[in-house]
């Protein structure tokens, strides 16, 4: 039995969470064009014929402003410490340097699989010289050109994570394709509408709170606040007439049905916290 940590790292939006999702099959972890979408460490739990891959999905790399983008790059220093093997993700149509440099000063001490994602969007020459590029840095064992997106060259990825799998025993048991609880998932989804529907601001100022989780014979009952920082972002929340608020019900509780398997009645609130990003009691009664 070969079982391990394998933990992605790299820049805002290199695609770590679209990468997440497509080897693991399901939606674990949300999706956005906006970059810093990942505020939190996501396992998820592969199991196969004797083989378990605990992935994570870090948060992008970044300078922290706030309380809050300190705990996110704390999530990426845990996953640094029990990493078996590191998944160095880039976008292909940027400079190459770039990474180079974040992933130089995550000063790694175990063997790293530099990915190359979005490779389809570039050219074959951008490619080979990308590839030449990263295969001569210490750090790297090895240059895997993938995309995500269309899930092309996973199956390839996969198969050389087991290979260099260190031999073990499972670390969990069952079926649980992660560790986290199904609130948070559901928390997750409603934030990813926030991102989906609102303009630059409000998604960085937003966070998500599950109130209320309870099932019942023919539904599940979703109570959630969605906390914002000011007045006047709780006034875009809910739009003219309530309006902006229905449609991102509707497109959550779509997602949400969609991830329980069940009926679900949603009911969203609105809250002012204002400064939650830099308050240490706000930031962990929200989870963070």
């Amino acid at each position: 039995m070969k079982s391990g940590f394998v933990n992605i790292f790299g820049k805002p939006n290199a695609g770590k969470s679209t990468l997440l999702n497509a080897l693991i099959g399901e939606k674990l972890a949300i999706v956005s064009h906006k970059v810093q979408t990942t505020r939190h460490r996501i396992k998820a739990i592969l199991t196969g014929s004797g083989h378990q891959i605990i992935f994570s999905d870090t948060p992008g790399i970044i300078e922290p402003k706030y309380k809050l983008h300190e705990k996110m790059m704390q999530a990426v220093k845990g996953s640094l410490e029990d990493a078996d093997i590191a998944l160095l993700m880039t976008d292909a149509r940027e400079n190459p340097e770039e990474s180079n440099l974040i992933f130089s000063q995550l000063r790694l001490k175990v063997p790293a699989l530099v990915i190359l994602n979005k490779a389809d969007a570039v050219s074959e020459e951008n490619i080979i010289k990308a590839t030449h590029f990263f295969e001569q840095q210490p750090y790297c064992r090895q240059v895997i050109v993938i995309s995500a997106l269309k899930k092309k060259g996973i199956e390839n990825l996969l198969a050389i994570i087991i290979d260099m799998l260190p031999e073990g025993a499972p670390f969990y048991e069952g079926d649980d394709i992660s560790d986290l609880p199904t609130k948070f998932f559901v928390s997750e989804l409603i934030r990813e509408k926030i991102f989906l529907l609102y303009g630059e601001e409000i998604p960085y100022h937003a966070t998500v709170l599950v109130q209320e989780f309870k099932e019942k014979s023919t539904l599940i009952k979703v109570g959630a606040d969605i906390i914002v920082q000011r007045d006047t972002q709780k006034g875009i929340i809910l739009g003219e007439g309530g309006k902006m608020i229905k449609q991102l019900g509707t497109l959550a509780r779509k997602d949400i049905e969609e991830f329980l398997g069940s009926k679900v009645f949603l009911e969203l609130f609105v809250k002012v916290r204002p400064k939650w990003r830099d308050n240490e009691m706000q930031l962990k009664e929200y989870g963070y």
